[in-house]
């Protein structure tokens, strides 16, 4: 069974956010071994400059990578990565376990995005669109997508 972990850089606070992503962690079980590791996104000030973004993005990428399982494939997403229709997706997912991927990691930055090594480092760099949606938000959008994806290669009429 295909294992999917999702990073996540924040953590929920709003009730309506963490309902909607643990229905659909719930949904996703029975399509695969689903996790998710939430880390604490770094404190800066109000008004952070460019260097201490950059100073609290790296050392959010020093807990992701220690968080992704070993032999990992990993997406990360970001607003200049790949557009993916959910049929697309299905096939991404569909084409990872046909070639013996087993393991699939996700990563969700925090308001200030992702560092540039995490990006660089992941197979795959997806974006949602290229709007910009709260990170708390995009987990729930994600695990939506991944939940009909994984149904859409199960043949489920959940997705119209």
């Amino acid at each position: 069974m295909l294992g999917i972990k999702l990073i996540c850089v924040g953590k929920m606070r709003e009730k309506h956010y963490i309902a909607a992503f643990e229905e659909y962690a719930k949904r996703l079980g029975a399509y695969c071994r689903f996790e998710t590791a939430e880390l604490p996104e770094a404190r800066l000030p109000e008004r952070p400059s460019e260097k201490e973004i950059e100073a609290a993005l790296e050392r959010e990428s020093a807990e992701i990578r220690r968080l992704i399982p070993k032999g990992a494939s990993t997406v990360a997403m970001c607003i200049e990565g790949e557009r993916f229709s959910s049929g697309a997706l299905a096939g991404y997912l569909a084409g990872k376990a046909a070639y013996g991927e087993s393991r699939l990691c996700f990563i969700v930055g925090g308001s200030f995005g992702l560092h540039e090594s995490v990006k660089n480092s992941a197979g795959l760099r997806l974006s949602m669109s290229d709007m910009t949606f709260p990170h708390h938000l995009a987990r729930v959008m994600l695990s939506e997508q991944l939940y009909r994806a994984l149904s859409i290669n199960e043949g489920s009429s959940y997705h119209k």
